[in-house]
C-alpha cells in the first residue's frame, strides 16, 4: 500500500501543482487513499520531495533531481525553435523532423514535459515518434508543439 500510495504521490506532483501538504493529501483521497497529514509528510520526506519555483511567487512539490517546469517549458519551446523542421500525424501518431542529430534532445524535452496526453517518444537521428493517447488529442498536442515552435 504504501509504495503503490508513493508512486501516486509521484504522478499526482508530475501532473497538477501541488503547494501544500494538505493539497496533495486532497489529491490523494480523490485517487481513493485514506491518509493523514502525518502519512503524508513521512511520504514526503521519504521521497525527498523539494519545492521548487511555480508562478506568481509560489512553490510546489517536485521529485528531486526533477527540473523546474519553467525550465522545461522554456528548453522545449528553445528546441522546437532551433531544430524542428516538420511535424505531421496520422491517427494517434506524430512524427516530427528535426535537423540531423537533434532527435534526441527533442524527444527528451517532450518526454520532460510530462503532457498527459502523451504516452511516449522514440527518436532516431532526425525523425521522431510521439504516441498520443487517446487519439482525440493528436489534433490539440500537434497545435501546441507548433505554437511553441513558433513563439
Amino acid at each position: 500500500m504504501k509504495a503503490r500510495r508513493q508512486r501516486q504521490i509521484l504522478e499526482i506532483i508530475r501532473q497538477q501543482v501541488i503547494e501544500t501538504q494538505e493539497e496533495l493529501a486532497e489529491a490523494l483521497r480523490a485517487a481513493g487513499f485514506s491518509v493523514t497529514q502525518a502519512t503524508v509528510s513521512r511520504d514526503i520526506r521519504e521521497l525527498g520531495l523539494v519545492k521548487v519555483p511555480g508562478d506568481d511567487n509560489t512553490f510546489r512539490y517536485a521529485a528531486p533531481g526533477e527540473p523546474p517546469p519553467l525550465k522545461r517549458y522554456e528548453r522545449l519551446k528553445r528546441l522546437l525553435r532551433s531544430s524542428v523542421q516538420f511535424m505531421d500525424f496520422s491517427e494517434n501518431l506524430i512524427v516530427v523532423k528535426t535537423l540531423p542529430g537533434e532527435a534526441q534532445g527533442v524527444a527528451s524535452a517532450i518526454d520532460q514535459a510530462a503532457w498527459p496526453e502523451i504516452i511516449g517518444t522514440v527518436a532516431g537521428d532526425d525523425t521522431i515518434l510521439i504516441v498520443v493517447k487517446p487519439k482525440k488529442f493528436v489534433t490539440a498536442v500537434l497545435q501546441r508543439l507548433n505554437q511553441l515552435a513558433r513563439g
